[in-house]
């Protein structure tokens, strides 16, 4: 039987999702609680690979059960208690049995939360600029990412993607609330699939913009320059959010656990 597992996580003390050797990973934490119910290995395939310190609040990931699940919420329990306090396991999801957590999802959204003054309680989960952004030229520069397919400016280089052709919906900074009243923006961009470091790359590139290093046509030509040398650099991981994965409805046997 498959199931897809919906889980978050505080990627802090992670080193990433996926399982390397000599290194704690979100996914080699879930694969060791599954083995310990289970009794055998089960591995499990997420819906995209978040790197070190990058944070997931929602994550899907797939695996074949040895056997039925009797009682779902009962297991989410008994391997919450397993995984730590940085991962939440929320839902336990029979699927059909060809659904792919990374394949089959059809959209993703990713946050990155900025903040104008220091802050303690948000370290961990944003990035500190001690210099206020242009917001509006910002989102100028942003709206030119759902006019193209190909980022290969602000994808990793050396990666085994055999395509840098994503289809990027919605790409968009706004100001956002937190308990602690500290001023801060997010940007949201949503897509189809995201290449390896794409978002923080991105990120960066606009905050260079927000700072007026660049210009709106400057970011129009590191995009058309399909060169990641002339973007911007990599944003720190702790402001980066993994928000949403969507799925086609059909894919789901039943939503009662």
């Amino acid at each position: 039987m498959r199931y897809f597992l919906e889980l978050a996580y505080d990627g802090s003390s992670f080193h990433g999702w996926q399982r390397q050797p000599n290194a704690d990973s979100v996914q080699q934490r879930i694969e060791g609680a599954l083995a310990k119910v289970f009794q055998c290995e089960v591995p499990i395939v997420g819906a995209g690979r978040t790197d070190t310190g990058v944070h997931a609040r929602q994550m899907y990931a797939h695996f074949d059960s040895p056997r039925i699940i009797e009682k779902p919420k009962s297991l989410l329990k008994g391997l919450n208690l397993m995984v730590g306090p940085a991962i939440a396991l929320r839902r336990l999801l029979p699927v059909d049995r060809e659904a792919h957590a990374r394949f089959d999802a059809t959209e993703r959204s990713y946050k990155y939360f900025v903040i104008f003054e220091k802050s303690p309680f948000l370290a961990a989960s944003s990035w500190y600029s001690p210099t206020d952004l242009d917001r509006e030229r910002m989102n100028e520069a942003a709206s030119l990412l759902t006019e193209v397919e190909d980022f290969t400016s602000f994808a990793k280089l050396h990666t085994d993607v055999k395509t840098n052709i994503c289809d990027v919906r919605n790409a968009e900074w706004e100001e956002y609330d937190n308990p602690f009243g500290v001023p801060g923006i997010v940007f949201t961009v949503t897509a189809d699939r995201f290449l390896r470091n794409m978002v923080r790359a991105v990120v960066g590139t606009l905050v260079d913009v927000g700072r007026r290093k660049l210009t709106v046509r400057d970011f129009k030509d590191i995009i058309e320059a399909r060169d990641r040398c002339s973007a911007g650099t990599s944003m720190p991981p702790q402001g980066l959010f993994l928000w949403d994965v969507k799925y086609p409805s059909n894919i789901f046997l039943r939503h009662d656990s």
